[in-house]
């Protein structure tokens, strides 16, 4: 089912006013599926990544049958749940019911952990008609007595398989079993392993299933660079670029929570103003790294891909794929950190010999190919192997004399970084 406009979906008229004041006109196609039957009380499959306007998709229409349906707050029992993996996606969510639920007189309250709970137990106190929250801090008032789950109504699951990769799964469990059995449930993520079409179906009552378009394109407004490097080289070029003024906000993309670490440390001690963000990091460390990226004392911003979905970071004049994501829809997530709001960006990605599979990925997926920049100082031949690292000093002359007695020098293994 598509829709042209907000009021053939059946949105009520305080809805359709707030839209108009947000410039909104067009439902995306995810919202103009998934809202008529989430208006109609059908539980709800949807696999739709950030970007595709899923928020308010599920948003709009728990608004309108909260409202339509009024009855007295009850203290510490809100009446419908939103389970997000980050706080960074909560704050989100809750702005946006915020924005699109301003002529309802609907209350809201937005709980996670990594910040003093006293504000968020008085929020449940007073009475609320929609909690967004992150699992620990749910699970933790839960247990102090601060909130109970009993007239739960409507109950959405955001972004499931970043809970999956998150190890909040478990926690996901424990929640949904102190829901009440007669509920509307919608469930979004934007992939499907075995394990989360499990956990779905244990969540879902007989569900209608939406599909958003995977997003492929990147911004006609981000011009995507790839320089062949070799991977010892790598940090050494980024220093090179950083080199130039006109890359004054940053944001650098590892593949993994230690090389985010590494590579922060590494810039900070070269003289760069650096933050980091990944999942080891407390709620209250990712904030304030964010906030010092936004704000400007922080020019580059070392992040996995926890940063690459649903942060919205205005001013990020360059994207650094420091190492290339092995899948190939987080590179378009990824750069599409830049050029928001009107402005321009540019995206540099550095590809090492094992590395041009991803790149090749990466291209069929967005189905152009990356402009190579040739002339840069550590330049090396695409697909082929960097030479072995020099040994320290204090090991050469060993190497050298082992080699002129004819054995060769044994090659260390290579040690793999540690998951995200």
């Amino acid at each position: 089912m598509t829709s042209s406009s907000f009021a053939a979906l059946g949105l009520a008229e305080p809805l359709l006013r707030a839209l108009a004041g947000e410039g909104y006109a067009t439902p995306t196609p995810i919202q103009a599926k998934a809202i008529p039957h989430l208006l109609a009380g059908r539980d709800l499959l949807g696999l739709a990544q950030t970007g595709t306007g899923k928020t308010a998709g599920f948003a709009l229409p728990m608004l309108q049958r909260l409202a339509e349906r009024r009855v007295p707050r009850v203290p510490r029992n809100p009446r419908a749940l939103v389970l997000t993996p980050t706080r960074e996606l909560a704050v989100q969510v809750g702005d946006s019911f915020a924005a699109y639920g301003r002529n309802l007189p609907l209350r809201r309250a937005v709980i996670f952990g990594g910040v003093g709970q006293k504000p968020q137990v008085d929020a449940l106190a007073r009475g609320v008609d929609i909690l967004v929250a992150t699992p620990g801090r749910l699970l933790d008032l839960l247990g102090q007595r601060a909130l109970r789950l009993d007239h739960v109504e409507i109950f959405v699951l955001d972004e499931a398989d970043r809970m999956l990769d998150m190890g909040f799964v478990r926690d996901v469990k424990k929640v949904v079993a102190l829901l009440p059995k007669q509920r509307q449930s919608m469930f979004f993520s934007a992939t499907m392993p075995d394990e989360i079409g499990t956990l779905a179906a244990s969540i879902l009552a007989d569900p209608v299933r939406v599909e958003a378009a995977r997003i492929s394109a990147p911004a006609e407004r981000i011009e995507q660079r790839v320089m062949f490097v070799n991977q010892a080289d790598k940090r050494r070029l980024l220093e090179k670029l950083l080199e130039d003024r006109e890359l004054a906000r940053v944001l650098v993309f590892t593949r993994t929570k230690h090389g985010a670490n590494r590579l922060a440390d590494q810039l900070e001690r070269a003289g760069h103003s650096v933050a980091a963000i990944h999942g080891n990091k407390s709620q209250g460390a990712r904030q304030q790294a964010l906030e010092r990226f936004r704000n400007g004392k922080a020019r580059v911003l070392v992040a996995t891909d926890i940063a690459a979905r649903g942060i919205d970071i205005d001013g990020v004049t360059h994207v650094v794929n420091f190492e290339l994501p092995n899948e190939p829809e987080s590179y378009v997530h990824r750069i599409g950190r830049t050029a928001r709001a009107g402005a321009s960006g540019i995206a540099f990605s550095f590809c090492s010999a094992d590395e041009t599979g991803h790149l090749r990925g990466i291209e069929k997926l967005t189905q152009r190919r990356l402009a190579v920049v040739e002339d840069h100082p550590f330049r090396a031949v695409p697909g082929h192997s960097p030479a072995p690292h020099r040994e320290p000093r204090q090991h050469r002359q060993g190497a050298a004399s082992r080699r002129r007695a004819g054995a060769p020098g044994r090659r260390q293994p290579e040690r793999r970084a540690a998951p995200l």
